[in-house]
């Protein structure tokens, strides 16, 4: 019983390894990348998110930024602004740029001199591009159903791999020790094995919520489990002023009244609907608490920038509480830079676990053709272990 699992579990591993390897070698090498995403992106696109931050100097109010921009790119929709928390970001307006919603032309402005830094088209982005790859091999929908399926594969290797590794008596010192100074084949054995073990839990977990972004029923599994039903559409509810205030001061209004109701530091992010007749939903992360992802919602009058609506972190339902859990865990982002140390070494031991699997699984198919060679009558001698006396 044990060999049939056991022969089971290796052609399981060895098939769906050479299937999906490729693929769990991009997502997890992408992975290292986006752990590190809010700390390398102002870094990589310097001139972009970074200005000098004049003390005692105030900034310029939103509105007045806006029309910066506006007069600069006439004719493009506002859809959002991101204001960073940070006094030397600057402050990024997102103009639609394009019939998708993802096409968004990124504006940078110093929020102190009101000039603009720099504009960007949003999915051209270093870290926007190594978002797409990570999730869709960049091939949309097609790339989005080969991740979904090389994400399934992955888990199932990893269970497999599990019971190939399993140790007896004979072996438990080595199934746990690497020997660093052994023959080339012997540590590529033990790198892709004993490393595989060593971060199994941590990809595990990392594989089996990025199953969330794939597939919508697995998320409705959340809503289900911890609510009762699926997950709700919400939408910004509409404006009760029917007709816009002239004193150009919306935003900045908002921005203010965001901070009062909110007065922990975060991220804001001013989004506006495609209907002009809903509100301008506003959300801000909050930077104190003991986790990551806590963000706070608030919704203000488009017209005349009167709080509408509160929708608070502590008032959410169970399973949208856990549902935000998802992308910290996915991430490392959970408990801060431990869990993203953690996040990160474990991507790349994922990332090196299928290119030690194709050199180990080359090394047995060498060693098969090595063993059985034709002679010179041209019939097949199969090499014998010596018979030893005694």
């Amino acid at each position: 019983m044990k060999k049939a699992l056991k022969k089971l579990a290796s052609q399981l591993h060895l098939w769906l390894g050479i299937s999906s390897g490729l693929v769990v070698f991009i997502v997890a090498l992408t992975g290292c990348l986006l752990v590190f995403e809010d700390e390398l992106e102002p870094i990589i696109d310097r001139q972009f998110h970074v200005v000098e931050a004049h003390q005692g100097k105030q900034r310029l109010p939103l509105d007045q930024l806006q029309t910066r921009v506006s007069e600069t790119y006439p004719g493009k929709k506002l859809v959002r602004i991101t204001i960073e928390k940070e006094p030397e970001r600057t402050i990024v307006f997102g103009l639609k740029n394009g019939k998708k919603e993802k096409d968004i032309l990124s504006v940078a402005v110093n929020p102190y001199t009101g000039n603009i830094a720099e504009a960007r088209v949003e999915q051209d982005a270093f870290f926007s591009v190594v978002l797409r790859l990570h999730r869709y091999l960049c091939l949309e929908e097609t790339g989005k159903i080969i991740t979904g399926i090389s994400c399934v594969m992955f888990l199932i290797i990893m269970i497999t791999g599990l019971i190939l590794w399993w140790p007896n008596r004979k072996n438990s010192k080595q199934r746990f020790t690497i020997k660093w100074n052994a023959r080339f084949k012997r540590l590529n054995w033990d790198l892709h094995a004993i490393f595989g073990f060593y971060v199994l839990p941590f990809v595990f977990l990392i594989a089996s919520t990025g199953l969330v972004w794939s597939y919508k029923w697995v998320n409705n599994i959340i809503f289900m489990t911890f609510d009762g039903k699926p997950q709700q559409k919400r939408e910004a509810p509409a404006n009760v002023q029917p007709v816009p205030n002239q004193d150009n001061t919306l935003f900045q209004k908002i921005y203010a009244e965001t901070n009062q109701q909110l007065p922990n530091p975060g991220k804001i992010l001013m989004t506006l609907s495609e209907s002009d007749s809903l509100s301008v939903t506003v959300s801000k992360t909050n930077d104190n608490a003991a986790i990551s992802n806590i963000v706070d919602f608030l919704y203000f009058d488009k017209n005349n920038g009167q709080l509408i609506k509160k929708r608070l972190y502590a008032d959410e339902t169970k399973g949208m509480k856990v549902r935000r859990l998802i992308y910290p865990i996915h991430t490392g982002s959970l408990l801060g830079l431990p869990t993203k140390i953690i996040a990160f070494l474990t991507a790349l031991v994922a990332a090196t676990l299928p290119v030690t699997g194709i050199v180990i699984w080359l090394g047995k198919k060498n060693k098969s053709k090595k063993e059985i060679k034709p002679n010179v009558s041209g019939s097949i001698r199969t090499k014998r272990k010596p018979i030893i006396a005694g």
